[in-house]
């Protein structure tokens, strides 16, 4: 691949310039806000620009509802010789696409499965993608070469496809993606009103539970209405359990009648932990490696300049490799715990060369419940 035009240079096309920019291809930036174009130029992902010619590949990085328009748009004025997009949602784009008559033999439905809660063009950067799956879901009318072209750019970015059909695709994400960020973003709403005090105690798992919730809301609301029956199914289903978790609450709160019944309500809440401790224990480690238990190591640090950067030299310096990073900050103090998720191998080793560079790293015991 020699040239591309990303069209829509938000986190997501701007890192799939980025990524492509940096393996030396020449990249055009098309933005309906100019503005955000030449952002994205200025952290070096292309040039802020129409090609003059056709290019190898366009990469419309636009909304779901948006896509039909811009990619009959973009085919009507010759812009690339194959097109791709990355929106989140496949089922009803691809409808719109055939609706309007697009070229299908020179698109190839596309989606990374990569992101962040934060957007916009400076908050891309080129390794987004590296590891990680990025699904295809071409038309049956789809040429080979179009899907080699965006093949080549998938492999350039670092990440490898995986095909996919449109509604199969629309499932998964429904559970994994577009479900989970609505009810982030429910959990979230509660602490919009919280008393300060409430809030002073939040520890890092209501952060867990309710990162995601911080995504621009106009882009999730056209993800969700274009997966909006998935969503709801799988929605629906969690508000079964939500009924009867409640229920065996208010059956706990009340005290209770018979023995039985109080029996009955502790084992409803069990069965949703276990089955919660189940369904984690089915996602994958980093770069979809099997599932292996880690030991955390806890390190006390002051929140100073520079003191991170100290603390990795040094980590650094033993040569043992950390698997995840975790940062604790100490409600209204200037210190925090950094956590260091390593393999049960190396954990004494490292807590031990630590202690040798004059620094406390505790093994973790197992999780509490936290606020």
């Amino acid at each position: 691949m020699r040239s591309a035009a990303v069209v829509g240079t938000g986190l997501i096309g701007t890192s799939i310039a980025l990524a492509l920019s940096a393996k030396g291809v020449t990249v055009y930036l098309v933005d309906k806000e100019p503005v955000t174009a030449l952002a994205a130029a200025a952290v070096g992902a292309g040039r802020a620009e129409e090609p003059a010619e056709a290019v190898d590949l366009a990469v419309l990085a636009v909304p779901p509802a948006e896509l039909a328009a811009t990619l009959a748009q973009a085919q009507k004025r010759g812009l690339a010789r194959a097109y791709t997009d990355v929106a989140s949602v496949k089922g009803r784009p691809m409808a719109d696409i055939v609706d309007l008559g697009c070229d299908l033999t020179s698109f190839v439905g596309g989606h990374p499965m990569a992101g962040g809660e934060r957007s916009g063009p400076l908050a891309a950067r080129a390794n987004l993608f590296e590891g990680r799956v990025w699904v295809l879901s071409p038309h049956p009318a789809t040429s080979e070469w179009a899907r080699q072209a965006v093949e080549s750019m998938i492999t350039t970015c670092g990440a490898y496809p995986l095909v996919m059909k449109p509604g199969e695709h629309d499932a998964a994400v429904g559970l994994v993606s577009h479900a989970p960020h609505v009810v982030a973003s429910l959990m979230a709403a509660r602490l919009e009103h919280a008393a300060e005090l409430e809030i002073g105690l939040a520890g890092q798992g209501v952060r867990d539970v309710t990162r995601i919730a911080a995504g621009d809301p106009g882009l999730w609301l056209d993800v969700l209405s274009a997966n909006a029956g998935t969503v709801a199914d799988t929605l629906t289903e969690l508000g079964r359990d939500l009924e009867s978790v409640i229920k065996a609450l208010r059956h706990l709160e009340a005290g209770g009648t018979e023995e039985a019944s109080d029996r009955g309500a502790e084992e409803v809440l069990l069965d949703v932990l276990n089955r919660g401790v189940a369904g984690c224990e089915k996602l994958p480690n980093k770069h979809g490696a099997p599932k292996v238990s880690y030991v955390t190591l806890s390190v006390p640090v002051g929140d100073q300049p520079g003191e991170l950067a100290r603390l990795f030299a040094d980590i650094g310096a033993t040569g043992m490799n950390v698997e995840d990073v975790f940062i604790d900050h100490a409600p209204g103090k200037t210190a925090g715990v950094v956590e260091l998720l390593v393999t049960p191998e190396v954990a004494d080793l490292l807590a031990q060369s630590l202690k040798d560079r004059d620094r406390i790293a505790i093994e973790a015991p197992e999780p509490e419940s936290t606020v």
